[in-house]
């Protein structure tokens, strides 16, 4: 951020902390904060071209005292809780993005090179979106998706299903949850038998995989899509 858009975001953070507000009505300690914030955050964008980040935004979020965090109670925002955000963000951004294929000449590494390493830089610093190619591959299918899937029946007679389920513990879960509309309890560890996620659920010394996830099991996976929902 430059002077300018330091001294707008101070001016926001002045209205929702009075602390800030005092500073800023004395002309000359006003421009040491504006100078101070603006040396700090050089590499900070006001805004990216995405529109996923805004630094008033970051701001508002430490004056929500999310988590249980009161600081704001005690100490007025700082370029180093912004600083927090930003990196938070590029992290989220650049795993996000897939590389493009360059124009460059394959054949000219160093040109081919640059090109890549532009984009990551184009990314990390808010002036390119992120190429989200991952998201197309990430997580369970679209509403729409489902409801179209779920509609088309399925290939398996139920009578059939119900045989195999035993022999198929993470596919019958699965189809189980697919079919009810219910979150997969598979997308979770399982707190009962430590089973990772995508693997069933398991009983006794042998470890034989159940037929169904545990209860427990279920449970967690309706809290947390439930708390993806809300977020």
């Amino acid at each position: 951020m430059n002077h300018e858009e330091s001294a707008a975001l101070l001016h926001f953070a002045g209205q929702l902390d009075g602390r800030i507000s005092r500073t800023l009505a004395d002309p000359s300690a006003a421009a040491r904060m504006i100078a101070r914030w603006a040396e700090a955050l050089p590499e900070v964008p006001s805004t990216t071209a995405d529109g996923r980040w805004d630094v008033s935004r970051a701001v508002r979020r430490y004056y929500e005292q999310r988590g249980g965090d009161h600081s704001a109670r005690f100490f007025a925002v700082e370029p180093h809780h912004v600083l927090s955000e930003w990196a938070t963000h590029r992290e989220a951004a650049l795993g996000r993005h897939t590389d493009p294929l360059p124009a460059a000449d394959p054949d000219r590494p160093e040109q081919w090179r640059e090109e890549l390493l532009g984009t990551r830089r184009a990314v990390a610093t808010g002036a390119a979106a992120p190429a989200d190619h991952r998201a197309l591959t990430s997580g369970g299918p679209a509403p729409a998706v489902a409801d179209a899937i779920r509609s088309a029946g399925r290939r398996i007679p139920p009578a059939v299903a119900a045989q195999l389920a035993p022999y198929r513990p993470t596919r019958a879960a699965r189809d189980q949850a697919l079919a009810t509309g219910r979150p997969d309890p598979l997308s979770v560890p399982c707190t009962w038998c430590a089973a990772r996620p995508g693997q069933p659920c398991r009983q006794g010394k042998g470890r034989t995989p159940r037929a169904t996830p545990h209860p427990s099991r279920i449970e967690a996976a309706a809290r947390a899509a439930g708390q993806e929902t809300a977020a």
